[in-house]
């Protein structure tokens, strides 16, 4: 039987390439997304995997579908925590309110997602997760100080959940991907991009299948003796 796979922001970009290439790999693939039902439904229609709305970022929300994805298909065995949104201006300007949507959907819903979901892996004893960092967390960006901060404070995360897991066969790593050729990238100026992709000694953005093909790799059952790493996936970017 399949294994259940949970990829949070799973419809568009990045989170997309994921749930596609989990599907290949043979998991049944659920995608979650926060808002833009046309996107997912025509996701769905696409790749003829189910989509579920709810925040993130909202434990109780998260509580509640998490419930219901269990009682339809069983035990959530597989988890990518890759929901993510950026709210990006220097600290002079940045609000307390742009810093808590970025921290409470970024960071926050790894802790919601992570916490639901692992008494049930307990009882497998099998788990896989993956959160999706950043190159920003672990180098800084400027304008990005909610972003990075979030970011970095998954990668810490990360670390620390996968010693608790260990004894149960849950593995927990980070995955931190480069500028990839996302809608996100591609809306900065060409002027920046351009110079972004010149700090890159592979000369291009990442893809989202570049990232993908990582999650799977993290995710596999044989990938039992790799916890508690970060991948960085950044064309040679930033070595950390």
């Amino acid at each position: 039987m399949a294994r259940i796979a949970l990829v949070t922001g799973g419809t568009r970009g990045i989170g997309a390439a994921i749930s596609v290439a989990l599907q290949q790999a043979g998991r049944h693939v659920i995608a979650t997304y926060a808002g833009n039902n046309a996107a997912a439904e025509a996701f769905t229609a696409e790749t003829g995997i189910e989509t579920v709305r709810f925040d993130a970022g909202d434990y109780t929300q998260c509580a509640t579908a998490v419930a219901a994805i269990a009682a339809n298909h069983g035990t959530i065995e597989v988890l990518v925590n890759n929901a993510g949104i950026t709210r990006d201006t220097t600290i002079s300007k940045m609000t307390r309110e742009m810093w808590d949507e970025v921290i409470d959907t970024n960071l926050g819903s790894c802790f919601n997602l992570c916490k639901i979901c692992f008494e049930g892996m307990k009882a497998k004893k099998f788990g896989r997760i993956v959160n999706i960092g950043s190159i920003n967390g672990q180098a800084g960006q400027y304008g990005q100080v909610n972003y990075a901060a979030a970011k970095a404070g998954i990668h810490g995360f990360t670390k620390a959940l996968a010693m608790e897991g260990a004894r149960y066969s849950i593995t927990a790593n980070a995955l931190a991907p480069g500028y990839v050729d996302t809608d996100m990238v591609r809306a900065v100026p060409p002027e920046v991009l351009e110079k972004i992709i010149a700090k890159i000694p592979r000369g291009r953005l990442g893809t989202a299948q570049d990232i993908a093909r990582g999650v799977v790799f993290l995710t596999a059952d044989e990938a039992d003796f790799i916890t508690g790493s970060t991948l960085s996936i950044n064309g040679g970017q930033h070595m950390y």
